[in-house]
C-alpha cells in the first residue's frame, strides 16, 4: 500500500497528463498514466539529481525512449523543481512551446537527449552508460569515486520491438555495463491493439540470453515493489537491469485504461473527470498540483543541491591529492582544443598517394596524441575504416580503460550510441562503416544533426571505386542524402591533406561531420591543404583572369578533373579545377569569396562526381554538364569501372567542350 503522499504525487502526475494532452487535443495519455508510479518512485526515491543544475557532471541520467509519453517527462520536470513553470504545460505541443510532442535535449532543461522515433532513447542509454564507465576508470581513486551515477530509460512494447533497442542491448550485455538500469512498462497494449497480434516473445528470457539481470514487477502502481526492484538492480554491478513493470495503459481512466483508445488521443472532458473521480481527486481546477506535492518538489531541490555541493567538496578535495587528474578533468570536459593543429607541419605532413581511409587512420592517430578523450570505433570494420588507434587499448566488459569501441555489426546502435557519448561529456566520439550502410544509421546520423552534437562519421568505400563488391557495396545516393540534413556537414576529401582539413574543422565544429572516404589511393595534390577548410578551393587555377570553363570536383574525381583541364589546354581551352570537399562549409562562406572560386560571371561549368549528381545543378547552372551516378554501379575492378561510367578526364573534357558550344 503506497502512502497517502506517493498516491498524491502519482495522481497529480496523470492528471497533469491527462490535462495537457487534452488542451493540446493531440497527444499520447496512455503511457504516462500507466507508468506514472514507476517515474515518481524512481525521480523521488533514488535518483541522484539536482533540479537547480542539471549539467551537474555526475547526475544520474533519465531517458524517455518512449518519447510520445512526453508528458510523463515534462510533468516530472514540473513537479521537481526544473523550472518549468505551469503555464508551458499547458502550451503542450504548441509552437515556441517548451513542451514539444517529443522530448528534444535541454528543451526544457532537464530532458536529456531528443528521443522520439522508439528504440532511440534505448540505445541513447547504452552511450550513457559507456561514457559513464570510460570516465569512471580514467578519473576513479580509491575514496574518490568522482564518476558514479546511473543511467535509466523508460521503455514501451514499441522500443522492445524495434531492432535499435535489441542491437544495443546485445552490445550492453556484453560490455557488462552495470549501471544501466531499462524499466519495460509491460502494458499488452499497441496503437492497432493488443501486442500480442505482432509480439508474443519472452522479453526477459531475451535479455537473460543478452546478459542482463531481469527482474519482474507485478503491479506497475506499487511504490514499495518498484523502489525494491531498483534497489535489486543497483546491486548488481557486473551486468546491465532490465525491470519489467505490468502496467495499465491509461490508468485512472475507467472507460480508457487498458485499451489501445489510451494511447495516443484525448481522454476527452468526460473522461477527465470520471478519471478524477476514480482517483478520488478532490480538486476542479485544471492543471492543479497540490500543496504536498509542490513540498515534495522542493525537498527534490533541497536534496540535489545537497548531493551536489558534496561532491564538490570531494572534487576539491581529489584536485588537492591528484592535481594532474584534475587538471585533465577539466581537458576532457572542454570542447576546446589545445593543440595547433593548423601550424603543426607533422600534421600535415604525408606521402605522394594514399587511399584517404588509409589518411583518415593517420590523421585519426595524430589527433589522439593531443585529444586524449577522442574514443571511438567501427561496426565490425576497423581494419576496413581505419578506425582502430593503436597503443590506446580496447574497451570492454573485461577492461573499460581502452578507446578504441567495438561496436559489432549494429551501424543504428552505434550512431545512437555516439550521440549519447558526446551528450553524457569528457568524451569525443567517432564511428565508422562503409558509406553504403550509413543508411542503417540515418536516423541516428539525423539525430546527431537535430542535437548538434560533435561526432564524427568515418565513412569508407565511397562510391563505385568499392568496384569488386558490386553494386550493394557501391554508394550512390548516398552522400546526396546525407547532404540534405539541416545541420550536417559532409567532407569528401580528394587527397590525404584535404583529409586532415577535414578532421580539424569537425574537431572545432559544434555538429556532426561526415568523413567520405576513398578504398582506392588518390595522388597528393600540389596546392590541396588547409584551404579545404573552406568547402571548396581552387587546387589548378586558368592562365586567364577568367577562365573559359570551371571544372568543379569532389573526392577521387578531383584527378580525373585535373587531367581533363591538361587535355583542355592542349586545345587551348583554360581551365579551373576547384575541389569542393564540402557543399556545406562552402556555401558558409562570404559571398565575395564564393564568387572568387565560382564566378557567375563563367557559366561553362562541368561538375564531377562518381555519385549521385542530385544536387549539383546548383553549381552547374543552366548551361552546365554534370558528370555523375545515374544507375546503380556494377561488379569489378574499380580501374574498368570509372571508364565505363564515364569517370575519365576525356570524358570531362568532352563535356567542358560541349559547355563552350565546341
Amino acid at each position: 500500500m503506497n502512502n497517502p503522499i506517493d498516491n498524491l504525487s502519482i495522481n497529480t502526475i496523470r492528471l497533469l497528463v491527462a490535462e495537457g494532452v487534452q488542451k493540446a487535443k493531440s497527444g499520447h495519455p496512455g503511457l504516462p498514466m500507466g507508468s506514472a508510479a514507476i517515474a515518481y518512485t524512481l525521480w523521488e526515491k533514488h535518483m541522484k539529481h539536482n533540479p537547480a543544475d542539471c549539467t551537474w557532471a555526475d547526475r544520474d541520467r533519465f531517458v524517455l525512449s518512449a518519447g510520445h509519453g512526453s508528458m510523463l517527462i515534462y510533468s516530472l520536470l514540473h513537479l521537481f523543481g526544473y523550472g518549468l513553470p505551469i503555464e508551458e504545460l499547458k502550451q503542450f505541443r504548441q509552437v515556441g512551446s517548451q513542451c514539444p510532442g517529443h522530448p528534444e535535449w535541454r528543451h526544457p532543461m532537464g530532458v536529456e537527449t531528443t528521443t522520439g522515433p522508439l528504440g532511440m532513447g534505448v540505445a541513447n542509454a547504452v552511450g550513457f552508460a559507456i561514457a559513464e564507465a570510460r570516465l569512471a576508470n580514467e578519473f576513479n581513486r580509491e575514496g574518490f569515486p568522482i564518476v558514479d551515477h546511473y543511467t535509466y530509460a523508460l521503455c514501451g512494447d514499441g522500443c522492445m520491438m524495434e531492432g535499435l533497442a535489441s542491437e544495443a542491448c546485445s552490445l550492453a550485455g556484453t560490455l557488462g555495463l552495470g549501471k544501466l538500469i531499462l524499466f519495460y512498462d509491460d502494458n499488452d497494449i499497441s496503437i492497432e491493439g493488443n501486442t500480442d497480434i505482432a509480439f508474443r516473445e519472452d522479453v526477459g528470457a531475451r535479455f537473460k540470453a543478452y546478459g542482463w539481470q531481469v527482474i519482474h514487477v507485478d503491479d506497475g502502481n506499487d511504490v514499495l515493489k518498484i523502489s525494491n526492484a531498483i534497489r535489486k538492480a543497483k546491486k548488481e554491478t557486473g551486468k546491465p537491469s532490465i525491470i519489467i513493470v505490468k502496467t495499465v495503459i491509461g490508468y485512472g481512466c475507467p472507460a480508457k485504461m487498458g485499451t489501445p483508445a489510451a494511447h495516443g488521443e484525448p481522454l476527452g472532458e468526460d473522461n477527465i473527470k470520471a478519471a478524477k473521480e476514480f482517483l478520488g481527486w478532490q480538486w476542479d481546477e485544471p492543471f492543479y498540483v497540490p500543496d504536498e506535492v509542490k513540498k515534495m518538489g522542493k525537498r527534490a531541490v533541497a536534496r540535489g543541491k545537497k548531493a551536489q555541493k558534496q561532491w564538490n567538496e570531494l572534487f576539491a578535495a581529489y584536485a588537492e591529492k591528484y592535481p594532474e587528474l584534475a587538471k585533465q578533468w577539466e581537458t576532457w570536459h572542454s570542447d576546446k582544443i589545445e593543440h595547433d593543429f593548423l601550424n603543426d607541419p607533422e600534421y600535415w605532413s604525408f606521402g605522394p598517394k594514399a587511399a584517404t581511409r588509409n589518411s583518415s587512420g593517420e590523421v585519426l592517430a595524430r589527433i589522439a596524441k593531443y585529444v586524449p578523450n577522442l574514443m571511438g570505433g567501427s561496426a565490425d570494420l576497423a581494419p576496413s575504416n581505419k578506425t582502430y588507434i593503436k597503443g590506446r587499448g580496447d574497451f570492454g566488459a573485461e577492461d573499460y580503460s581502452g578507446m578504441n569501441m567495438h561496436f559489432g555489426v549494429r551501424e543504428f546502435a552505434m550512431s545512437a550510441i555516439a550521440n549519447a557519448m558526446a551528450l553524457h561529456g569528457g568524451l569525443r566520439p567517432y564511428v565508422g562503416t562503409f558509406f553504403v550502410f550509413s543508411d542503417y544509421m540515418k536516423h541516428g546520423i539525423r539525430m546527431s544533426a537535430l542535437m548538434k552534437q560533435p561526432v564524427i562519421y568515418v565513412l569508407t568505400h565511397d562510391s563505385i571505386g568499392v568496384g569488386e563488391d558490386g553494386p550493394t557495396h557501391e554508394p550512390i545516393e548516398q552522400l546526396a542524402a546525407l547532404r540534405s540534413i539541416p545541420g550536417m556537414t559532409v567532407f569528401r576529401p580528394a587527397d590525404s591533406k584535404e583529409v586532415a582539413a577535414g578532421y580539424l574543422y569537425a574537431l572545432n565544429h559544434q555538429g556532426p561531420t561526415a568523413m567520405v572516404l576513398t578504398r582506392q589511393d588518390l595522388p597528393l595534390l600540389e596546392k590541396s591543404g588547409p584551404d579545404a577548410m573552406k568547402g571548396a578551393y581552387i587546387v589548378a587555377d586558368s592562365k586567364k583572369e577568367t577562365p573559359d570553363v570551371l571544372l568543379i570536383a569532389t573526392g577521387s574525381e578531383v584527378a580525373v578533373a585535373m587531367g581533363a583541364k591538361e587535355l583542355l589546354a592542349k586545345e587551348d581551352i583554360d581551365a579551373r579545377v576547384v575541389s569542393m570537399p564540402s557543399m556545406e562549409v562552402f556555401e558558409a562562406q562570404s559571398e565575395d569569396y564564393k564568387q572568387s572560386i565560382i564566378p557567375d560571371s563563367v557559366r561553362a561549368r562541368v561538375c564531377v562526381e562518381a555519385l549521385s549528381g542530385f544536387g549539383w545543378h546548383k553549381y552547374a547552372g543552366l548551361d552546365g554538364q554534370i558528370v555523375a551516378m545515374t544507375t546503380f554501379g556494377a561488379s569489378g575492378p574499380y580501374a574498368k569501372l570509372f571508364p565505363m561510367f564515364g569517370f575519365t578526364a576525356e570524358n570531362v573534357a568532352e563535356k567542358a567542350k560541349l559547355t563552350l558550344g565546341k
